[in-house]
């Protein structure tokens, strides 16, 4: 059974740090990318980062435009976790963050977290 279980969400003031955790389990990690998206309020749920952490060399990411520089995702293989370091944060990243576990081919699958909501006041 796939869990993808995530933490560290909460209030914080603009221009503060938040780390969120997401702990897998039930998949195949070094072969899965691991990614952050977020959902504000009559939006579209959009990309924020992604990892593909392989173990043997350091993990291939992806960032959006609007987070780059702000925040690193990053992975602990041995945990099967991926985290996602958030500082300098703004009003507009206010959000729920979803944790998701995705593997293409055939062996595919495309699992969600349940979300963890960030709140960042001006």
């Amino acid at each position: 059974q796939v869990q993808l279980v995530e933490s560290g969400g909460g209030l914080v003031q603009a221009g503060g740090s938040l780390r969120l955790s997401c702990a897998a389990s039930g998949i195949i990690f070094r072969v899965t990318t691991m990614g952050w998206y977020r959902q504000a309020p009559g939006k579209q749920r959009e990309l924020v980062a992604a990892i593909l952490s392989t173990g043997i060399t350091n993990g291939i990411t992806n960032y959006a435009d609007s987070v780059k520089g702000r925040f690193t995702i990053s992975a602990d293989n041995a945990k099967n976790t991926v985290y996602l370091q958030m500082n300098s944060l703004k009003p507009e990243d206010t959000a729920v963050y979803y944790c998701n576990a995705n593997r293409p081919g055939v062996s595919r699958y495309d699992y969600w977290g349940q979300g963890t909501q960030v709140t960042v006041s001006s």
